[in-house]
């Protein structure tokens, strides 16, 4: 891998660190130290522990049913947080504003609730920010779970005066990650393993949606499907008991009546299958209009050069504006999804508040304010499902449900689409509507919709945001480790080859010399014509070809082939979608200059060279958090065209970084993280992550940037 850059701060001495001084990394820049309170409750669960040693399981056991009684309290004071935020700004406030401003109050409204989140984001926690879940996903990813306790109150706060002015979210989001919190907290205090607090977060998940919408069988699938990624008997039993705990808490408060009263629909001509069918595909459509858009305004809203606590009363702003002539779009919209599945709200109207719902969710979220997507997607869906219908029972009365059943459908298929979750889709809709009878077409209907969805994009809106931080993440809810693998890394140089006009007899022959089943076959220049195998040579015998055939005419000519600058993670997919072996490597520049050889064996040890790349990306990020020193941080540099350092590697800046800096991490534009070391490259358009003092961060960007960085002039 060549010379490694020496690890300066990593080399000195370090104390072991004291408990009132540990160190919790939530992202660069932010160190949080941990609240007395917190490091009194660790130590006395620590001694409790001593004293009466119980086994693993059950803490397990105890933790998660402690986890679902709190998230279920939880939910019910943030469900009564929000009645009390509605109360105050639209029974309080609007009615005063009304006075002078008439109907025009409701402009201030949803600007009002972005002036309290706002700033409560932007200074306490701002990965309390959009929607919850990626963040949730991402903490299970990278920091095993561990999520501040500052996120539960701030979430709570900020999400309740966002639902509560008007703005078009969700509370299920903000549950998930107050819930989550809540579980991560409790696994640190108990000084669980990585693998068990993310266990008691995804605990949390399923907690916060079993208590929210009175479906505690939704909230384990939920858990399982969206924030772990995985189906596990390991994870199952803790899941289903946080959720069962959580939905007895809420039903107790809250009672236990089905979110939504729904008539007795049922399928009325199995023709009508194809209609489903085809309310599918209209959901993904749909869903991916909402996907695309939702973060199209995310990004004009970052790109906007205002001050951040500011933006979601922007973004009010505009609700308001929206909510004038289009009321029904403000707040959660549960109530409107219970009047299209009975029918209530006209086929215009529903067409209308289709495309009106998901503007104001993309200037509620887009602007930086709090709240979830699940019920903005369940909206939509309802309303699109809803109004597709009225028209197909108005061509096809005879043979076609009421449009109330195709809301019903509509909902689950969009949500689905959106969330690539389709069991979670079905299994919640039902438990919300308490109607299994339209179990057939709702299942169909998701299924579709979500296929198709994944084509159209492979991330769905919650994989999405971390995608564009540069996080892939794949079944697991790992971070797909392949992706900071390249081929050129481990692949086979100078690869045993055989030349074109070898006949069938020497290739055989090569083969078994070479130990291959495969070759690749060159021309006289040495340059790639195409590949063989022992199978291509079987077959051309058994059809009587002579043994002196030249191997070129039966050679695969159109090759599939790989780059050296492709990660791993890409070409181990296209290996397995057709199930080959191995794959020649060739420059992007040439196409017939042969390389090296990725096999199917080399795969193992990439992922282990990939495992390894990430331990030592962990070891060092927890050497350096040990570091007790106030001013440092970690500063993230995007080099550019004109950089001094761009084309060189890091072993070449060594001499000039200041001596308290430490690269850590170099991000490709195409998403590849690589472990700096001194042969590590740097090129326009990498992210580069260091950690210095604060002192050194001007030298470190002259250094990186220029001499205009230093004054400032730098991006």
């Amino acid at each position: 891998m060549g010379e490694r850059l020496p690890i300066r701060l990593a080399e000195l001495p370090i104390p072991p660190i004291p408990v009132h001084q540990r160190y919790i990394m939530d992202t660069p820049g932010s160190v949080t130290i941990t609240p007395n309170l917190v490091v009194r409750l660790s130590r006395f669960n620590r001694r409790l522990l001593d004293r009466y040693q119980p086994s693993e399981t059950t803490i397990l056991l105890l933790t998660a049913l402690i986890v679902g009684l709190s998230t279920g309290l939880g939910a019910v004071g943030f469900i009564w947080l929000i009645g009390q935020a509605d109360w105050l700004f639209f029974d309080v406030v609007e009615k005063w504003l009304s006075r002078g401003m008439g109907r025009f109050a409701i402009l201030l409204i949803p600007a009002l609730g972005g002036l309290v989140a706002g700033p409560l984001i932007d200074r306490f926690a701002k990965e309390a920010k959009g929607h919850g879940v990626p963040e949730v996903m991402q903490a299970i990813a990278l920091r095993g779970g561990r999520i501040r306790p500052a996120v539960v109150v701030v979430k709570a706060v900020a999400s309740a005066a966002c639902i509560g002015s008007g703005g078009s979210a969700g509370r299920e989001g903000p549950i998930v990650q107050i819930g989550s919190a809540i579980g991560s907290v409790l696994g640190q205090l108990f000084n669980l393993s990585d693998s068990r607090i993310r266990n008691l977060v995804a605990c949390g998940a399923a907690s916060g949606i079993a208590a929210v919408f009175n479906a505690p069988i939704a909230g384990a699938i939920f858990a399982m499907e969206v924030i772990l990624g995985e189906f596990s008997t390991r994870y199952f039993g803790t899941i289903v008991i946080s959720a069962v705990a959580a939905s007895i808490v809420s039903r107790h408060f809250l009672g236990d009546s089905p979110a939504f009263v729904v008539p007795a629909y049922s399928m009325v001509s199995s023709w009508e299958i194809l209609l489903y069918t085809l309310l599918g595909l209209l959901t993904a459509l749909g869903a991916w209009l909402f996907v695309t858009t939702l973060y199209w305004f995310e990004d004009r809203f970052d790109e906007w050069q205002f001050p951040n606590a500011l933006k979601p009363v922007v973004g009010g702003v505009l609700l308001g504006v929206l909510a004038l002539y289009l009321p029904d779009t403000l707040g959660s919209g549960l109530e409107f999804i219970g009047e299209s599945l009975v029918g209530k709200i006209l086929p215009g109207t529903m067409a209308l508040l289709i495309f009106g719902k998901m503007l104001a969710t993309n200037f509620t979220l887009g602007s930086g304010n709090s709240g979830g997507v699940f019920a903005p997607s369940l909206y939509m869906g309802a309303m699109l499902g809803g109004a597709f219908g009225v028209a197909v029972h108005t061509l096809l009365p005879d043979v076609t449900a009421s449009a109330g059943a195709y809301a019903l459908v509509g909902m689950a298929a969009l949500f689905a689409a959106a969330t690539h979750a389709p069991i979670t889709a079905v299994i919640i809709v039902f438990e919300m509507s308490g109607d299994y009878r339209l179990i057939l077409p709702l299942m169909f209907a998701t299924v579709v919709s979500t296929l198709l969805s994944e084509r159209l994009r492979r991330e769905n809106i919650y994989t999405l945001k971390l995608a564009r931080r540069g996080i892939q993440i794949r079944s697991g809810r790992d971070v797909d480790v392949m992706q900071g693998i390249t081929v050129g890394e481990v692949m086979q140089a100078s690869p045993a080859t055989i030349s074109w006009n070898a006949t069938l007899n020497e290739t055989m022959v090569e083969f078994s010399r070479a130990n291959r089943r495969g070759l690749p076959v060159v021309d006289d220049e040495g340059r790639l014509f195409g590949f063989v195998t022992v199978e291509d040579v079987e077959r051309a015998m058994a059809r009587n070809l002579s043994t002196r055939t030249p191997v070129k005419e039966i050679a695969i000519k159109r090759v599939l082939v790989a780059y050296p600058d492709e990660t791993m993670a890409d070409v181990m997919r296209r290996m397995n979608v057709r199930d080959i072996e191995r794959l020649p490597v060739v420059s992007r520049d040439d196409p017939k200059q042969l390389l090296g050889i990725i096999r199917q064996q080399d795969l193992l040890r990439a992922y282990n060279l990939a495992l390894t790349n990430r331990a030592k990306v962990q070891y060092r990020m927890e050497r350096l958090k040990l570091r007790n020193v106030d001013n440092a941080e970690f500063v993230e540099v995007e080099i550019t065209p004109d950089a001094p350092c761009a084309g060189k590697t890091i072993a070449d800046l060594a001499g000039q970084l200041p001596y308290e800096a430490v690269v850590v991490s170099v991000h490709r534009p195409s998403g590849q993280v690589l472990v700096a070391h001194g042969d590590t490259c740097l090129e326009p358009g990498d992210r580069v992550v260091v950690y210095t003092n604060t002192d050194s961060k001007p030298a470190l960007l002259t250094c990186l940037l220029g001499e205009a960085a230093s004054r400032g002039e730098a991006p």
